[in-house]
């Protein structure tokens, strides 16, 4: 272990890394791509875009002017959203006729949003700022 003096409240007195724990998790780290996972989460991470997803997990599928609506956008900033969350791999989308519906890509997205809205109302109700 290498141990090194800290003078910030916030942190350890002492810096003392576990080097054996730290090697296997590097290791472990490098067998997948976080960069992956950190992309639905920017993109769940504007207001918008989770409203928007937060629809999609109550409603199967909506149609651009329907989120459009629901949020009290224009068409074009629902759409941009929308398409964004598509580049995501949040969303898919298919065409009808001159309509485009959108769904969550699938349940792994619906399941992101449903624990961070039960997070959410969890920590409201234990006295936390309500956002």
């Amino acid at each position: 272990m290498v141990s090194q003096p800290r003078s910030q409240v916030e942190t350890c007195e002492f810096f003392s890394s576990d080097e054996e724990k730290v090697m296997r998790l590097k290791e472990k780290m490098k067998e997948t791509n976080p960069m992956n996972a950190a992309r639905w989460f920017k993109g769940l991470g504007d207001e918008t875009r989770f409203r928007i997803a937060y629809a999609l997990s109550l409603e199967a599928e909506l149609c651009v002017c329907d989120v459009s609506s629901i949020l009290g956008t224009s068409v074009a900033t629902a759409s941009h959203h929308l398409r964004l969350m598509k580049n995501l791999g949040l969303t898919q989308s298919r065409k009808e006729g001159k309509m485009v519906y959108y769904s969550l890509d699938d349940d792994h997205v619906r399941l992101l949003v449903k624990l961070a809205i039960e997070h959410a109302e969890e920590g409201f109700r234990k006295g936390g700022e309500k956002p």
